[in-house]
């Protein structure tokens, strides 16, 4: 599976299977600015003592702000046996310009 995805493409996914979760790995102050309805949040500095709590079966579209610290949470998500983790290249700001541009950007 590709390990990287556009938002557009993130977006047609979890539309067209209700399995996969988005995963918004940014800091409580980011997140309120902007969210994704309905994604799963935990911050990044977070992800190794809670990724136990993760489903290893459904697939899991990971995102930040520009889709760096969500990358490198993929590859951590790799090493712990996670298959199906995907990257939102240009994470939410990706998504604020293509996807839903009610989004705040910042």
């Amino acid at each position: 599976m590709n390990k990287e995805i556009s938002a557009l493409e993130a977006s047609i996914l979890r539309n067209n299977n209700k399995d996969v979760i988005l995963l918004d790995v940014r800091d409580d102050s980011e997140l309120e600015i902007c969210r994704i309805e309905n994604a799963l949040h935990i911050p990044m500095n977070e992800i190794p003592e809670r990724c136990e709590a993760l489903p290893l079966d459904r697939p899991l579209i990971v995102f930040c702000h520009h889709g760096m610290r969500s990358m490198n949470v993929l590859h951590y998500l790799n090493s712990r046996g996670f298959k199906n983790v995907i990257n939102m290249g240009g994470g939410i700001h990706a998504w604020a310009t293509d996807v839903d541009r009610s989004t705040p950007c910042y």
